[in-house]
């Protein structure tokens, strides 16, 4: 067994560590949920993480974004991340895309990983993924915050008939007057909520969110799973 995984091993199994290190996963937005989403993936082991985002570090980003420090100020996210996750484990791959996630390249980016992770804030994106893995049969695991509260849930259509577009319909408006305001602890819990999500799907353990969604209210420590 290897020591550095010989914690989660027992749970996941030799078999199981080893899907993680052939697994190639995307995550789409490196900010509030793409921070701990690469931390722990990372950690995990996972062998080739996908980073797109094209913003750099400004300082509203560190009371959440806890990939990045003072001294990133101005830096491309998405470079700040590589190196550090780099440094957290020497072993995994990190392919970088400093650009955004557009219809014109959704397709050739999403077609090379196994599984796509949310850590995007607008509807828009988020579409744009949900359409794109229902094609190309790529699970799309989501997660959303604000303020207190976040949700998660495992849209794949070999699972489940539930997809992004029927529980978010396209709105052209969708955007506009969004409240950006949230704490860092939620996007803490969310992220790590999606980072499991992925373990279970590379690992084929426990219970994905196939068709459900999972909410959580910190203000009052509410939780429910929603059938979808």
């Amino acid at each position: 067994m290897n020591g550095r995984y010989e914690r989660q091993q027992p749970l996941i199994g030799a078999e199981g560590q080893e899907r993680l290190q052939r697994a190639r996963v995307l995550i789409v937005g490196v900010g509030g949920l793409g921070s701990p989403v690469a931390l722990y993936l990372t950690a995990a082991g996972v062998g080739t993480l996908g980073l797109i985002d094209d913003d750099v570090v400004s300082e509203s980003n560190l009371q959440r974004q806890i990939l990045y420090r003072e001294h990133d100020l101005g830096v491309s996210k998405v470079r700040v991340a590589t190196d550090r996750l780099k440094a957290m484990n020497s072993a995994i791959v990190i392919e970088p895309y400093e650009c955004r996630l557009t219809a014109g390249n959704a397709r050739e980016i999403i077609a090379r990983y196994d599984i796509v992770v949310d850590g995007c804030d607008n509807f828009a994106t988020r579409q744009l993924i949900g359409e794109t893995c229902s094609l190309l049969g790529v699970p799309y695991v989501y997660g959303a915050i604000q303020g207190f509260e976040g949700q998660v849930s495992v849209f794949d259509a070999r699972h489940s008939s539930v997809s992004y577009g029927d529980l978010f319909p396209l709105s052209e408006h969708a955007d506009e007057n969004r409240d950006l305001s949230v704490i860092g602890a939620t996007a803490a819990v969310v992220g790590g909520v999606e980072a499991s999500e992925v373990m279970k799907l590379v690992c084929g353990c426990g219970e994905p969110l196939y068709g459900r969604l999972w909410t959580i209210d910190l203000q009052t420590m509410t939780s429910c799973t929603l059938k979808l």
